[in-house]
């Protein structure tokens, strides 16, 4: 049985485009799992992670990681952001200026371990660009640096606020890839935000769908959304996401198809 690290039920008035909604949500967090928080923009899946950053107060609940209450509205606990071991990647990337990018690991690490920093430069092709700061760099080297800075933290949990909603299909495909051996390699429990199917397929070991202020499902990538079968013989182009046993998740113009394959024998 999977333990658990991050236990919460939490509630927050927010406003969406429907007007004032009560976000009442109840999550439990496998240690060491990527989870992603799936829904439409506005359903406050960035205000339940900036709940659990200690960012944004809720108006009621409990948080708590491993053994440690993080937040409870009845015992009056809530632990400052600063002393919440948790690494953000925020939409806007939130870098420095003035800071070179190894400038930035080492100001997120101050222990200054350069082998871990070097680490992280070569996970994500940063290591040829030590000296440069993030006004010289692509939108795509921003993002990495923005990663790994986070993970310089050697944080116990990792909050990823849509972090490739802005950059182009390739670069974001290569980022996906990164994310997922820094995932593996780091041991950080991931709790990913995202809108984008095709990501949730390929990054995530568990999905909660948030609508209407509620989880209104939950459960493997897989299976929920798993709504297409193809029973005929016809020509597909599309990125291939997931293979299991004798079917195929292929992401088709941003639709999600499942294909189940044959093979004759000879």
């Amino acid at each position: 049985m999977e333990e658990i690290l991050i236990e919460l039920h939490v509630s927050k008035k927010i406003h969406t485009n429907n007007g004032i909604e009560v976000l009442d949500v109840n999550l439990k967090i496998p240690k060491y799992g990527l989870v992603t928080l799936f829904g439409k923009s506005g359903v406050g899946k960035t205000t339940l992670l900036r709940i659990i950053a200690g960012l944004t107060q809720p108006d009621g609940g409990f948080i708590t990681v491993g053994n440690e209450i993080w937040y409870d509205s009845i015992k009056k606990i809530n632990i400052k952001p600063q002393q919440r071991n948790i690494g953000f990647v925020f939409q806007d990337y939130a870098l420095f200026p003035n800071m070179t990018v190894k400038e930035h690991l080492l100001y997120a690490r101050p222990q200054k371990e350069t082998g871990y920093i070097s680490e992280l430069l070569d996970i994500f092709h940063l290591k040829g660009l030590c000296n440069r700061k993030p006004g010289k760099l692509s939108g795509g080297q921003q993002q990495r640096l923005a990663v790994a800075r986070a993970l310089a933290r050697k944080p116990q949990i990792l909050l990823l606020d849509e972090p490739l909603s802005a950059l182009d299909s390739e670069t974001r495909n290569v980022l996906q890839y990164e994310i997922i051996q820094a995932h593996k390699n780091f041991q950080a429990t991931t709790l990913l935000v995202s809108h984008d199917v095709n990501e949730v397929l390929k990054l995530s070991d568990f999905v909660y769908v948030i609508e209407n202020g509620k989880i209104q499902k939950q459960g493997k990538p897989n299976d929920i959304f798993d709504n297409t079968k193809i029973k005929t013989d016809i020509q597909l182009t599309g990125i291939v996401l997931d293979i299991q046993n004798n079917t195929l998740t292929v992401s088709v113009d941003d639709t999600i198809t499942k294909i189940i394959t044959t093979m004759d024998e000879i």
